[in-house]
């Protein structure tokens, strides 16, 4: 898989984003190993921008480590200092199933009651409106009542 290659702006900000994180790889003192490699591309695929602890090796071993993971997963080089290194790649889409015959859920709405006086803050409430629910503009919740079926409509 190639490496990719990151403006110097985009870099910049994904440098800025990766400077709260923690490491969630670390490379021991057997180096690269397929394991290690399994772990960085998984983590890369959970968070799709990971900081990776080197343990040992000199700075052009650690240059060469980062260029060498970058390019066989497919993923930018963002930074290298010390013994941290940043790579980004951008994480898959999820594609979730739609039904067509699933109904939307409950939504949750806020309701404002404001008071007789006009000097005090207005009573917040949350209120979960149902499927079979409305929401009168009173803030009260309605049940839809059952329609009644037509006689004659039935017998046809």
């Amino acid at each position: 898989m190639p490496q990719l290659f990151l403006t110097p702006a985009e870099r910049k900000a994904h440098r800025a984003e990766a400077h709260h994180l923690a490491p969630v790889v670390m490379i021991g003192g057997d180096g690269l190993t397929s394991a290690v490699r399994r772990e960085t591309d998984a983590a890369l695929s959970a968070h799709g921008l990971i900081k990776i602890r080197v343990l040992e090796g000199e700075r052009d071993a650690r240059a060469a480590l980062l260029a060498q993971l970058a390019d066989e997963l497919g993923a930018a080089a963002v930074q290298h200092i010390g013994k941290l290194l940043v790579l980004w790649r951008p994480k898959p889409v999820k594609e979730k199933p739609v039904d067509e015959a699933r109904k939307p859920g409950p939504k949750t709405v806020k309701v404002l009651k404001y008071s007789s006086r006009g000097g005090q803050r207005p009573e917040v409430r949350q209120v979960r409106v149902l499927g079979n629910q409305r929401l009168t503009a009173g803030g009260k919740l309605k049940r839809a009542s059952t329609r009644q079926k037509s006689i004659k409509k039935s017998r046809a």
